[in-house]
C-alpha cells in the first residue's frame, strides 16, 4: 500500500486499464486515454442510488450466464456485507462490480439494457435535449429488436418525418422556428438513459432513418468513398464533424472559429469546402453561438449574489438545462471516439455526419433558442419581477417552449413561496436582496408600524399572484408583526393559524402554480381570515376599540346631549372671560363636574380617563367660548386606527359642533329673555316696536339654527355614523376599519362645509354666527337700558304713592319736570335701537342670502335641499334675483328629474302587465 500511495493518479489509472484487459501499456493506450478524458469530464448521469436494485441486477446476470452457485454466494455475502459498518458507500461498490463485469465490446453485452435500467423513471427530471440520439443506445442487433418497441418515436428512429435541409432561423430571429411534431406523441424519458448506457464500442447501426436501417445482426464495414468534387486539398466532413461538437460547447475548433465583430461562428476563408457543407456548418455553429450567450449569462450572474435567490433559481436552472445538453454532446463525443478507433477510412452507415448532426440537433437548437430569448427577455431583471418575465413567457401554443418554461418557473418561484410561506405563516422577512414583493422599512417606529413600515413592491409581484392575493399576503404577516410588536400578544403564530405544508421542493411550487386559484388561493384566505380575525379580537377585547369610537361620537361629536348642555351650562361663566384669564385645571374640574353630574358617569373608566380639556391657540380678542376644546388621548394599538390626523379632524369638527351648538345655546337665552322680559315692559308701549322687530329677528335665527342643527345632527353625524358602524361590524380587517373610518371623517368634513372646496360657505356661515352673537349683545343692551328706565319709573311711582299716603303732594313741578325730561331722554334713545336692529337685520339677511346663493349652486344635493329648508317661505327669494334665477333652474331640473322618474315607473308598469 506505501507503494501504491507514491505513485501518481494517472500510472494508477494505466494499471488499472492493463489489468481490466490483461493487455501490455502500449496496447491499452487508446483506452487510457479516453479513461483520463471521462474521470477529468463533468458530466455524469443521473444515476438512482438504490442498493437493493444493483444487486438485484448482479443475480439476475449471474443466473442468466446460469452460475447459480455464484448468485447465492452474493445474495449471502451481500448480506454480511450489509450488517457491517465498514464500507459507507456499498451502492458505488456493487455499481463498479456490475458495471466491470461487462465487456463493452462483446456483441451480446447487457450493459446497456441494465445501465438504462439503473436510471432515473422520473420522466420530467429530463429534458428534451437527450431524447433524440437514442439509437446510439441500440447499436447491438439484439438490443435494437428488444428495445425499439419501447422507444417511442422520439427518437432517431423517426427521422423520416423530418427534412433533412429545412430552413434554420438565424440566431437574431431566436424564436422564429418550431419544434416538428413527432407521429407518436410527446417525447420519451429514455432518450438520456439509453443513450448513456451506450459502450463506447457500440455500432450505430441504428443511427439510419427508418427506411434505410440495416437488418439484424453485426454492423458491417465499407470504404468511405470520395465525395463528387472533393479535392485532395478539401478538408474532410469528418474533420468538419469534429469541429462541430467543440463548437457546439463554445470552443473553437480547428477550422471554424468565432468571429468577434460578426459575433458568430465562421469557417477560415482560406479552407477549401464545398458551399454545401460551409453552408451545413454554419447552420450547426448556430447551437454554439445559443450556448454561448446562456452560459455567458448563467457565468456573470452566478457569481453576483446581489441577484439574489430568484436569480440564483434561475440561473441554476438554465445550468441544468446545459448538463442534459453536455450529456448529449459527450455521448456524441463518444460516438466520435469510435470511429476514430475504428479507422479514418472505415465508417458504418451509422457514422456521424453534418447532415444526421443537423437532424438530430434540431430539438435541442430549438430548446437553446427558447433558453437565449429568455435570457434576453429577463435582463435586468430580479426576483418578483424575473419570475414575472419567467411565467409570461410561458404563455404560448407550443407544448414543448411551454413545459420547459413551466419547469424553469417552478425553479424560480420556489423562493418566492418560501418567502411567502415564511412571511404568512411566522410574519418574518428575511429579503436581503430585496426580491420579495412585501417591502420593510426598518426606520419606521412602531407606533407607525401599520401605516408605513409594511408596503408592497408593486413592480415585484409576480404575474401569477393576482394583486388581492397581494394584499392579503402583505395584511397577514403585518397583523402577525402588530400582534406581536404594538399589542405585545405573545401568541405563537402557529395557534392563530395552523401552518401548512410549504412547498419543499420545486415539484411542489410546480403543482402549487398549476392551482393558482385552487389551493393556493385557499391557503392564502385561510391564514389571511384567522390572522384578521385573532388581531380583532384582541382589540375589541383587550384594547376595546369598538368602545372608543362610540365615546368620540359620544363627546367629541356632541352625541352625549346631556353631558354637553350641562357643560355648556357650568362654563358660561368661564367661557364669557377673556381667553388669557382661562386655566386648564379649572376647566378640567368643571370637566370633572359634568361628568359626575350626567349619564356619562356611567362610562368604562379607561374612557373617562381619557377625556381632557384642550386649550386653542389665543389671538387677540378671543374669548374662552373661542379656544375652549374637549380632547381625548389614544395611545398603544387603538392610535393605529386614532391617528394624529384623524384626531386632528375630530378637533376641527368639534369646534365646529361646539360653536353652532353655541349659537343654538345663544338663541335659548335670547328668547329666554323675551318671554320673561315680554309681561315687564308691556307698561312701556314705546318699546313695542322695538321689541317686535326683536322677535322677528330672532325668529329668522332660531329657524336658521335649527335647520342647521338637524341637516349637520341628522343629515350628516347620524347617516355617516350608521354607515361607519355598519362597516365596522362587517370589516374583516383591521384596513377595513381604517378605511372605513377615514371615510367617516372625510365625508363629517365635507358635509360640515370644513374641507377646501366649501370654504366660501363656511366664511358665509362664521359671519351669520357673528350677527347673533351680535344681536345677542345689542338685545341684552335693549333690555338693560329698558329695564333699568322700568325700575326708576316704578320707583317714581312708589315714592308719589307713599307721599300721597303721608297726606303730601306726590311731586313737586320740579320733580315731576326732572320725570319728564329723563323720559324723553330714554325715549330719545329708541330711534337709535331701532336703526341698529334694523342695520344689524339688513346685515343678517343680506348674509343668509348670499349663503343660500352658495347652497343652491353646491354640487352637493343634501345642501341644495338644505336651502329648500332655510327659505322653506321664499322669503329671501322676493329679495335676491340671483335666488330667484337659481331656484327657478334647481326647480326645473327637479321636475325634468320627476318627470323621468314617472315615465318609468309608467313605462316598467306597462311591462308588467303585458307579461
Amino acid at each position: 500500500m506505501a507503494s501504491l500511495d507514491q505513485k501518481s493518479p494517472n500510472v494508477l489509472l494505466q494499471s488499472l486499464c492493463c489489468e481490466i484487459t490483461r493487455k501490455s501499456e502500449a496496447e491499452v493506450a487508446h483506452l487510457f486515454q479516453y479513461a483520463v478524458r471521462v474521470i477529468g469530464s463533468n458530466y455524469a448521469p443521473t444515476i438512482e442510488r438504490d442498493e437493493f436494485l444493483v444487486s438485484e441486477k448482479i443475480k439476475k446476470e449471474l443466473l442468466k450466464q446460469r452460475r447459480v452457485a455464484d448468485a447465492a454466494l452474493f445474495s449471502e455475502l451481500h448480506k454480511k456485507l450489509q450488517t457491517q459498518g465498514v464500507l459507507k458507500n456499498r451502492w458505488s461498490i456493487l455499481y463498479l462490480l456490475l458495471s466491470l463485469s461487462e465487456d463493452p465490446r462483446k456483441p451480446s453485452s447487457r450493459v446497456g439494457t441494465l445501465f438504462a435500467q439503473a436510471l432515473p423513471r422520473d420522466a420530467h427530471s429530463t429534458p428534451f435535449y437527450c431524447t433524440r440520439p437514442q439509437s446510439l443506445a441500440l447499436g447491438y442487433g439484439e438490443r435494437n429488436a428488444g428495445l425499439s418497441g419501447s422507444v417511442g418515436t422520439s427518437g432517431i428512429s423517426s427521422l423520416g418525418v423530418y427534412t433533412l435541409n429545412g430552413p434554420t432561423p438565424t440566431p437574431q430571429s431566436l424564436l422564429a422556428g418550431q419544434p416538428p411534431q413527432s407521429a407518436a406523441g410527446g417525447a420519451q424519458p429514455l432518450g438520456t438513459r439509453l443513450a448513456w448506457a451506450l459502450p463506447v464500442s457500440s455500432s450505430p447501426s441504428a443511427l439510419a432513418p427508418p427506411t434505410t436501417r440495416p437488418s439484424l445482426g453485426p454492423p458491417a464495414r465499407v470504404v468511405r468513398p470520395r465525395r463528387d468534387g472533393d479535392t485532395a486539398g478539401e478538408v474532410s466532413e469528418a474533420a468538419l464533424v469534429r469541429d462541430i461538437l467543440y463548437v457546439f460547447q463554445g470552443i473553437d475548433g480547428k477550422f471554424i472559429k468565432m468571429n468577434a465583430q460578426d459575433n458568430c461562428y465562421k469557417i477560415d476563408s482560406k479552407v477549401v469546402l464545398s458551399k454545401s457543407l460551409r453552408d451545413l456548418c454554419s447552420r450547426l455553429s448556430e447551437l454554439g453561438w445559443l450556448h454561448n450567450k446562456v452560459r455567458k449569462y448563467t457565468d456573470s450572474r452566478s457569481v453576483d449574489r446581489a441577484f439574489g435567490l430568484v436569480g440564483q433559481s434561475f440561473c441554476a436552472s438554465l445550468h441544468q438545462e446545459l448538463q442534459e445538453y453536455y450529456r448529449l454532446l459527450s455521448v456524441l463525443h463518444s460516438q466520435l471516439q469510435v470511429e476514430d478507433d475504428q479507422g479514418v477510412t472505415v465508417y458504418t452507415e451509422g457514422s456521424l455526419t453534418l447532415r444526421r448532426l443537423l437532424v438530430w440537433m434540431y430539438d435541442p437548437k430549438v430548446r437553446l433558442k427558447i433558453l437565449a430569448a429568455l435570457v434576453d427577455y429577463c435582463q435586468g431583471r430580479k426576483g418578483g419581477e424575473l419570475a414575472s418575465a419567467v411565467h409570461a413567457y410561458g404563455k404560448t401554443g407550443d407544448p414543448q417552449m411551454r413545459s420547459l418554461v413551466q419547469h424553469i418557473l417552478s425553479l424560480v418561484s420556489h423562493p418566492i413561496l418560501n418567502f411567502l410561506y415564511r412571511w404568512i405563516y411566522d410574519g418574518e422577512l428575511e429579503d436581503t436582496y430585496h426580491e420579495f414583493f412585501v417591502a420593510s422599512d426598518p426606520n419606521v417606529k412602531t407606533d407607525r408600524l401599520w401605516h408605513d413600515k409594511y408596503s408592497l413592491r408593486k413592480s415585484m409581484i409576480p404575474s401569477f399572484i393576482t394583486m388581492d392575493q397581494a394584499r392579503k399576503v402583505l395584511l397577514i404577516g403585518k397583523s402577525i408583526n402588530f400582534l406581536h410588536q404594538v399589542c405585545h400578544d405573545r401568541t405563537p403564530p402557529g395557534k392563530i393559524t395552523p401552518a401548512s405544508k410549504p412547498a419543499d421542493a420545486p415539484k411542489d411550487a410546480a403543482e402549487l402554480l398549476s392551482d393558482l386559484e385552487g389551493a393556493f388561493q385557499e391557503k392564502i384566505d385561510a391564514a389571511y381570515f384567522d390572522t384578521s380575525k385573532y388581531l380583532l379580537d384582541v382589540l375589541n377585547r383587550n384594547y376595546l376599540l369598538l368602545e372608543h369610537l362610540q365615546a368620540m361620537r359620544r363627546y367629541l361629536l356632541l352625541g352625549q346631549g346631556d353631558f354637553i348642555r350641562h357643560l355648556m351650562d357650568l362654563l358660561k361663566p368661564e367661557l364669557a372671560r377673556p381667553a388669557t384669564t382661562l386655566y386648564q385645571h379649572n376647566l378640567t374640574g368643571i370637566l370633572e363636574t359634568a361628568v359626575r353630574a350626567t349619564n356619562a358617569q356611567f362610562d368604562n373608566a379607561e374612557i373617562l380617563k381619557r377625556l381632557d380639556v384642550r386649550l386653542l391657540e389665543v389671538s387677540p380678542g378671543d374669548t374662552g367660548w373661542d379656544v375652549f376644546s374637549l380632547d381625548y388621548h389614544v395611545e398603544g394599538p387603538i392610535a393605529t386606527v386614532f391617528t394624529r390626523e384623524c384626531m386632528g379632524h375630530y378637533l376641527r369638527v368639534f369646534n365646529f359642533l361646539w360653536r353652532a351648538k353655541r349659537m343654538e345655546y345663544t338663541l335659548t337665552d335670547i328668547w329666554k329673555g323675551q318671554m320673561c322680559n315680554a309681561k315687564l315692559l308691556k307698561t312701556m308701549p314705546e318699546l313695542s316696536g322695538v321689541l317686535h322687530q326683536c322677535h322677528i329677528l330672532a325668529s329668522e335665527m332660531v329657524h336658521f339654527i335649527h335647520q342647521m342643527q338637524y341637516y349637520i345632527t341628522f343629515e350628516v353625524l347620524e347617516c355617516s355614523w350608521d354607515e361607519l358602524w355598519n362597516k365596522v361590524q362587517q370589516a374583516q380587517d383591521l384596513d377595513h376599519i381604517i378605511a372605513a373610518h377615514d371615510v367617516f371623517l372625510d365625508t363629517i368634513i365635507s358635509r360640515c362645509l370644513l374641507d377646501n372646496n366649501s370654504r366660501s360657505l363656511l366664511n358665509q356661515l362664521r359671519a351669520i354666527f357673528d350677527q347673533i352673537i351680535e344681536f345677542q349683545s345689542a338685545q341684552d343692551s335693549l333690555y338693560r337700558s329698558a329695564l333699568e328706565e322700568l325700575t326708576l319709573r316704578l320707583q317714581f311711582e312708589e315714592k308719589k304713592k307713599q307721599r300721597e299716603e303721608e297726606g303730601q303732594w306726590g311731586v313737586t313741578a320740579e320733580q315731576e319736570a326732572e320725570e319728564k325730561r329723563r323720559i324723553q331722554e330714554f325715549q330719545d334713545t329708541i330711534p337709535k335701537m331701532r336703526s341698529q336692529l334694523r342695520i344689524l337685520t339688513h346685515f343678517y339677511q343680506s348674509i343668509v342670502q348670499q349663503f343660500l346663493v352658495l347652497l343652491m349652486t353646491s354640487s352637493d344635493e343634501s345642501l341644495r335641499f338644505l336651502s329648500f329648508r332655510l327659505d322653506f317661505n321664499e322669503h329671501y327669494r322676493a329679495r335676491e334675483p340671483r335666488l330667484r334665477a337659481s331656484l327657478g333652474a334647481t326647480r326645473g331640473q327637479r321636475r325634468q328629474t320627476s318627470d323621468m322618474t314617472t315615465t318609468m315607473l309608467m313605462e316598467e308598469a306597462s311591462h308588467r302587465s303585458a307579461e
